[in-house]
């Protein structure tokens, strides 16, 4: 669909604490804004719905914890304690902490029960993702996750690099229900929403010409407007603003054109609270060959995206909640005629719409779906949009459109006209 060109001459390699480059402060992730208070919890994964647990209640030093079904029985509840920013995650049944085997750095480690020593290996931060945590050892920074991603009962568990995969996120559960789960927030300096896409504009807080592609992994843009690559207009091939990697988030940034391609998603990514005041090419584009890469657009909106705003060239699944869309073609659009073919996925929830022509087109012989939930329309737009898709270089053909519960999936409750 597009040339892949990237600039590299102010790549920001990213080391604890902020760096500054180019005008851009690159911050990392920070421990939840809600942090959970010292207690007894249980760790319920969000890819699976299984709780974290250390397999037959042993008492054994050096037990690899699983998962395996909520009964919320002894070796399922585990003591956080606080330190600073940090836990402890003791199984409270036997006293051992959770540790990474041999204090390794290495992804695909195993995360054990262990005789607590207070090594950087058996010290966790707890970082805000989405309405969920990523539980991040202190030593190699690596994530608590299930191995191979798999949501089947006894998987292990292990450490591997932090990205938006759901089985790298968990929600903690007061062992006793005595209380709400603790909620993590990321709180945007700026933009508040009304959760459904139709809080006010943002005002930008100064701004920040940028001549080459950042790239970045957090980056908190501290709601500046940020301007300065392409003709600001919907020629190909045009560079982007930003290059996120691979489990990395971007937040709290206004995009003035021009803007290029905008930001460029290389792996699994969060955006929340951009807004963009004029979409040049495309507002973001999602590319990795994953098909368990997930991307979240989180708050914010766009302007002028005469084509289409989000372009999904990869694989995997995009979700867009609390979203405004004004005067544009597709609010997303699964590419029809990349040079690879992928099956891709789609969730809308707390969209508004104005003036806007197609929320999503698919592929539907590819095996894509839409999903749309507390979607908004000021006026007239088409919901979802069904195409054939195509090998590159040719055109993909519409084949029709509105909900068929398979592959476009709402019902009339789910969208308001107003």
């Amino acid at each position: 669909m597009r040339h892949d060109k990237r600039l590299r001459r102010l790549a920001v390699t990213l080391a604890a604490g902020l760096i500054t480059t180019g005008g851009l402060v690159v911050a990392l992730d920070t421990p939840a804004s809600a942090a959970p208070s010292s207690g007894d919890y249980t760790l319920v994964n969000a890819g699976s719905g299984l709780c974290a647990t250390v397999p037959g209640q042993s008492t054994g030093d050096g037990v690899q914890l699983a998962q395996s079904a909520c009964t919320g029985g002894a070796g399922q509840v585990f003591t956080l304690t606080a330190s600073g920013s940090s836990y402890t995650i003791k199984a409270r049944h036997s006293g051992m902490c959770a540790g990474v085997r041999d204090a390794s750095t290495s992804a695909g480690k195993a995360i054990q029960q262990e005789s607590c020593t207070g090594a950087a290996s058996q010290t966790w931060t707890l970082t805000a993702s989405g309405a969920d945590y990523r539980v991040v050892n202190s030593n190699g920074g690596k994530c608590l996750n299930v191995k191979d991603n798999s949501t089947s009962s006894g998987a292990l568990l292990q450490q591997n690099s932090c990205d938006s995969a759901a089985t790298k996120q968990w929600t903690l559960r007061p062992a006793d229900g005595s209380g709400p789960e603790p909620t993590p927030t990321v709180t945007p300096t700026s933009g508040p929403g009304g959760g459904d896409g139709s809080g006010p504009w943002p005002t930008a807080k100064g701004s920040v010409k940028v001549s080459d592609t950042q790239q970045v992994t957090n980056f908190d843009g501290g709601m500046k407007s940020y301007y300065g690559i392409g003709d600001g207009g919907q020629s190909e091939s045009q560079d982007p603003m930003f290059e996120v990697a691979n489990g990395g988030t971007i937040q709290n940034v206004i995009i003035d054109a021009p803007a290029g391609d905008g930001i460029h998603c290389l792996g699994s990514c969060t955006i929340r609270n951009v807004w963009w005041n004029d979409v040049g090419e495309d507002a973001a584009t999602f590319k990795s060959s994953s098909s368990s890469a997930t991307y979240l657009v989180d708050g914010g909106g766009a302007k002028s995206g005469s084509d289409k705003v989000f372009q999904h060239n990869g694989a995997g699944k995009v979700t867009i909640k609390n979203f405004q869309v004004h005067s544009s073609g597709k609010l997303y659009r699964a590419c029809g005629n990349c040079s690879s073919s992928y099956q891709r996925h789609v969730v809308m929830d707390g969209v508004t719409a104005r003036s806007t022509k197609v929320l999503a087109g698919i592929n539907t012989n590819w095996g894509d779906t839409a999903r749309f939930s507390r979607i908004t329309v000021y006026g007239s737009t088409t919901i979802c949009e069904k195409y054939k898709g195509v090998p590159k270089g040719s055109e993909p053909s519409k084949i029709g459109e509105g909900a068929d519960g398979t592959h476009c999936l709402y019902s009339p409750s789910d969208i308001t006209y107003k």
